[in-house]
């Protein structure tokens, strides 16, 4: 590339989840998650772990911030803790929860890091659980009140907006696979009802939020990204992965345009209502209307792709890996074009620009002898995923920015502690924080608007 692909108005940034950091699960009285009660039960949780103290974010915020800012972070990709904010879901508001995210929106913007909250990841009222959860039609309605709320408080100060984290996660492994929290294993058609009142939700929430925000907003969704990569250059193969990524393939969550035609063209995805079609709920046009909101980018959380090639009738195949192909700790394939591929099909078909709300790696890290932590293949992982994104930018794609996961080792949901996907060292035990090698890197990278990803 002869210029630079990332633009001066291309945010970069680092994001967490509130259950996954902030521990205090009990305190100052928040309400019982979901994943509080998931982790109660034997067995859930590798190692018996929980989130009730984590990395204590909530009582360490302000050193959290001037780690953030220290690394250069242009912004902070945020979740809020619906129950430490609402306890029963609704109802009375829990003042001291409202203030934590209050003063945390404060210190953000006091170091010149723009604050991008997500209102929904993953932590659902335990109150409302008792109700039905997503399984009650009433959830819509509940999740638009908690973001006037949320918007309400924060929305003089707060521009950019993600109503809910990876539908396809808190429904899919948490309704039907019984893998996170709620621990459920529905039926399928239970497990399409949970999914249309969150995007119902979802909608009510864009409603909300555009009618009450005292800055102009900038939406977004947070969906997990679903990337098929050509085996080859051939427009077969492009073709043939296209399909692939833009496919209602298998009756369960792992696709991207059930989850995304809805909120974005205001139908459900052909394929998919014929895949679903004996089990699929009520969808009236009413519905759809809400579902589709106007949003102004597609947050995009990738990880991972597969690759494909053509079939001469026109379909595709899945091609393996090769023996010995590297791998992340969580056995996840590295592959880099994912993030070039992804962006592409997904923009080709929604016209949005798109952000990467999530990209990283889990590594094997520890605090070496010299007192520093050295990971280097996370370095080179990010070099590699950030390269291909940029390349999909110079081939036209228009992008808001980049969100790697995660500023600091986490809880990491049904892994325990086991997984260490931060670009910032936490030791569960002492609490005690150190930048890896990659968050030094990662300043160079902001420092250099990407430039240094051309060396």
């Amino acid at each position: 590339m002869d210029t630079n692909p990332f633009k001066p108005d291309f945010t970069w940034g680092a994001a967490a989840a509130s259950y996954q950091i902030e521990g205090a699960a009990h305190a100052d009285d928040k309400g019982l998650s979901v994943w509080d009660i998931f982790c109660q039960q034997p067995g859930k949780v590798a190692g018996g772990d929980n989130g009730v103290v984590a990395c204590d974010h909530y009582h360490r915020s302000i050193d959290d911030v001037q780690l953030m800012s220290e690394i250069g972070l242009q912004a902070y990709r945020l979740s809020i803790s619906w129950p430490r904010v609402l306890p029963a879901g609704v109802g009375t508001v829990n003042q001291e929860g409202l203030d934590f995210y209050d003063r945390l929106v404060d210190c953000l913007l006091s170091h010149n890091i723009q604050p991008w909250v997500t209102l929904f990841h993953w932590d659902y009222p335990y109150d409302l659980y008792c109700r039905g959860g997503w399984l009650n039609r009433d959830s819509a309605d509940w999740f638009a009140d908690y973001t006037q709320v949320i918007v309400d408080k924060l929305s003089d100060r707060v521009q950019h907006w993600i109503p809910q984290n990876e539908p396809q996660c808190f429904i899919g492994l948490g309704h039907q696979q019984g893998e996170h929290a709620p621990g459920l294993k529905l039926s399928l058609r239970e497990m399409l009802l949970a999914a249309h009142h969150s995007f119902l939700a979802h909608g009510k929430s864009v409603q909300v939020i555009r009618d009450r925000a005292q800055l102009p907003p900038t939406i977004g969704t947070a969906l997990v990204g679903i990337v098929a990569i050509p085996a080859t250059d051939s427009p077969a193969d492009i073709e043939a992965a296209r399909k692939a990524t833009l496919s209602v393939k298998a009756k369960n969550c792992w696709n991207n345009t059930w989850f995304a035609d809805p909120i974005l063209r205001g139908e459900y995805p052909a394929d998919g209502l014929q895949l679903f079609r004996e089990h699929l709920p009520e969808i009236s046009a009413e519905d759809l209307k809400t579902m589709h909101q106007p949003l102004d980018f597609y947050g995009l959380n990738i990880y991972q792709g597969y690759t494909v090639t053509a079939k001469p009738n026109g379909g595709y195949t899945f091609v393996s890996p090769a023996v010995g192909a590297p791998r992340t700790t969580m056995d996840w394939p590295i592959t880099p074009e994912a993030l070039y591929w992804g962006p592409k099909f997904i923009h080709e078909r929604y016209q949005l620009p798109i952000a990467i709300t999530e990209n990283g790696m889990a590594n094997s890290d520890w605090v070496h002898h010299d007192g520093q932590v050295h990971d280097p293949q996370r370095i080179d992982f990010l070099k590699g995923y950030l390269g291909a994104f940029g390349d999909a930018i110079a081939s036209g794609i228009p992008a808001k920015g980049y969100f790697l996961w995660s500023i600091m080792d986490n809880f990491e949901w049904a892994y325990g502690y086991q997984k260490r996907f931060g670009i910032i060292h936490v030791d569960y035990g002492t609490q005690q924080r150190t930048l890896k090698d990659s968050a030094h890197w990662y300043k160079q990278v902001i420092a250099s608007q990407g430039e240094v990803l051309r060396r």
